[in-house]
């Protein structure tokens, strides 16, 4: 047992790394212009690929503590003679729902229309024009891409073609308004702390001062978007309120002008008739200045109401025109290109020359 033991290392061939360090060695001129190369493509891939700008602003929404907010409305409200009661509704949108937002088809179509100007001013356009008509690429994309789109336009000279059309309609979207809007999509990042609400939002763009300006539409129509989705109701029951108020206010006013009208035309007449229709008249008054006072405070009430739905947001972190590009990594590619081409070159040399085994 002991004799084959001592037998067994020998049976077993290990690798040999300081062998292998000595023949790599004899192999490193092979390897430093494998690097060379490397370093020349990576240069190549790094500057063909076109700059990109990234614009990230941090904002914070209010937390809905409705009993908190009508406290501090609490005291105007009694001076106003207006019962606002406990109001315990929550915020329908969660700030965990904003990426579902800002990324869904109908908020990307409102951006669409927006200006844009790039930082040489040279280009003045909608955000739609220009991410389909000014976006560059890699020069090997075009390659890729030009078998693809010369059979295209063969299908499309044997069948039917997608009419072009400036108008965008949700309902009926044409592949070139659905590749933008992937685009867009891939160009927009939102990302919300679970832990303290911030909700942070980034786009990417070929332009710094394009990257700012589609950053701040974002971020403005976010909130547009959460106030008036929070406030609708609010608003309805205002606009109701206040058209009735004014048919109350007409009725009210005519009342009175009856009353008035009556009372002039009947001086220093004392008869049961004329009491009656002066006490029908004066009733008619009170009752109509009544529902005319209530639906004024209704009113109030309303005003306080949307005030109340209405959401604060603390931009924490401002849109600002980026300085440094963001991508491509261009370190980063050097030293992939690098590792993978020494990596690839050594083991490759390795097995052929069956220094592993």
């Amino acid at each position: 047992m002991d004799t084959t033991k001592d037998k067994l290392p020998e049976t077993e061939k290990d690798i040999d790394i300081i062998a292998i360090a000595r023949y790599l060695w004899s192999k490193r001129k092979l390897l430093l212009k494998s690097s060379a190369i490397a370093v020349l493509v990576a240069l190549i891939v790094a500057f063909s690929i076109p700059k990109e700008y990234t614009t990230t602003v941090k904002l914070m929404p209010e937390t809905n503590n409705p009993v908190n907010k009508m406290g501090n409305l609490g005291g105007l409200a009694a001076i106003a003679g207006v019962d606002l009661g406990n109001s315990t509704s929550q915020d329908a949108i969660s700030p965990e729902l904003y990426p579902d937002v800002v990324h869904s088809t109908p908020f990307l179509l409102e951006l669409f229309p927006g200006q844009v100007t790039n930082k040489k001013k040279t280009i003045s356009v909608s955000l739609f024009n220009y991410l389909n008509e000014y976006q560059r690429d890699a020069w090997w994309s075009y390659i890729i891409k030009a078998p693809l789109k010369g059979l295209s336009y063969l299908i499309g000279l044997l069948g039917e073609q997608d009419e072009k059309s400036d108008k965008v309609d949700p309902f009926f979207l044409t592949k070139e308004q659905k590749a933008i809007i992937k685009e867009l999509q891939n160009r927009i990042s939102v990302f919300v702390d679970k832990k303290t609400q911030v909700v942070t939002v980034s786009v990417d763009m070929q332009d710094p001062v394009i990257s700012a300006q589609v950053t701040d539409n974002v971020v403005g129509k976010l909130q547009t978007y959460i106030t008036n989705y929070r406030t609708q109701k609010a608003k309805q029951d205002l606009e109701f309120t206040d058209k009735v108020l004014k048919e109350a206010q007409t009725a009210y006013y005519k009342a009175q002008k009856a009353y008035a009208a009556f009372e002039d035309g009947n001086k220093n007449i004392i008869s049961a008739s004329y009491r009656t229709e002066q006490e029908r008249l004066r009733n008619e008054m009170t009752l109509t200045f009544n529902v005319y006072n209530t639906l004024a405070q209704k009113l109030e009430q309303d005003k306080l109401r949307v005030q109340e739905q209405t959401p604060v947001y603390t931009i924490i972190e401002p849109a600002t025109v980026p300085l440094k590009a963001s991508a491509p990594k261009k370190m980063l590619i050097l030293v992939g290109f690098i590792f993978i081409t020494l990596a690839g070159m050594t083991g490759y040399l390795l097995i052929r020359d069956k220094q592993l085994f």
